[in-house]
C-alpha cells in the first residue's frame, strides 16, 4: 500500500508541476506578443478613436484642382486642362497662371500642355497677358496647316510644308495616313504602313517617302 501511495503521490506531483509550466509559458508568449505587437486586438489593428481623424492623401492629379482658377507656378495641371493667361503680380510677385478645360480653337501659353488629340495651328510671340509665345489649339483634323513643333496625333502624317509659315517657325500640312502619299522626313511611320520610294521634290522641296500598305 505504501509504494502505491508514493506512486499516486508521485504522479500529483508531476501533473501539478506541469500545469505551472504551461501557465508561466502562456504568460511569457502573452507578454512577447505584446511586445512585438503580434497580439489580436493590439493598437495597431485597432482603430483609432481617441486620435483625430487624419485627412486624406492627396491625389496623383490633384483632383481638387480639377476646375478653371488660377494656379501658382510648380501646380500639377490636371489631364485635359491648359493654361491660357498670366498674371505676374499673382502667388507673391512668383506670377499666376490661369487654367481651363481644354476646347477646340483656343489660344494657350507657351508653358500649357498639350493634351491628346489637339495640335497648334497659329503662334503669336505676344500673347498670354504677358507677352509671351502663345499658340492656337485645335483638334486634329484632315487636311490641316499646323505649326512646327506641334503633336502629330496617332493616325496622322506630315506632307508638305511651307518655311514661312506660323510666325516664319515653319508650317506642315498634316493628314491622316493613306496609301500612296509622300510623307516629310522624320514623321513617325503609323501603323499597318511602311515606306518606299524616295522623291526629293516632295514636301516642299525637303523630300518625301511613299507611303504603302504593311
Amino acid at each position: 500500500m505504501k509504494i502505491v501511495y508514493r506512486h499516486l503521490l508521485g504522479r500529483s506531483l508531476v501533473v501539478a508541476l506541469r500545469k505551472r509550466l504551461s501557465a508561466a509559458m502562456g504568460v511569457v508568449a502573452l507578454l512577447a506578443a505584446v511586445l512585438t505587437g503580434t497580439a489580436a486586438g493590439t493598437a495597431s489593428a485597432a482603430p483609432q478613436t481617441s486620435k483625430a481623424p487624419q485627412a486624406p492623401q492627396a491625389a496623383p492629379v490633384a483632383a481638387a484642382e480639377a476646375a478653371p482658377g488660377w494656379v501658382c507656378p510648380g501646380t500639377p495641371i490636371p489631364p485635359g486642362y491648359v493654361i491660357t493667361s498670366r498674371a505676374a503680380n499673382g502667388c507673391n510677385g512668383a506670377g499666376s497662371w490661369y487654367m481651363q478645360p481644354a476646347q477646340d480653337g483656343i489660344w494657350i501659353c507657351a508653358t500649357s500642355p498639350i493634351p491628346p488629340g489637339y495640335v497648334l495651328t497659329l503662334h503669336t510671340a505676344n500673347g498670354c497677358n504677358s507677352n509671351i509665345d502663345t499658340w492656337f489649339m485645335q483638334l486634329a483634323r484632315d487636311g490641316q496647316w499646323v505649326c512646327a513643333g506641334s503633336p502629330i496625333p496617332t493616325g496622322y502624317v506630315l506632307t508638305g510644308y511651307i518655311s514661312t509659315g506660323c510666325g516664319n517657325i515653319g508650317i506642315w500640312f498634316q493628314q491622316v495616313a493613306r496609301v500612296g502619299q509622300y510623307i516629310c522626313p522624320g514623321v513617325p511611320i503609323p501603323p499597318g504602313f511602311r515606306t518606299d520610294a524616295y522623291n526629293a521634290s516632295m514636301c516642299g522641296g525637303r523630300g518625301g517617302w511613299l507611303l504603302l500598305s504593311a
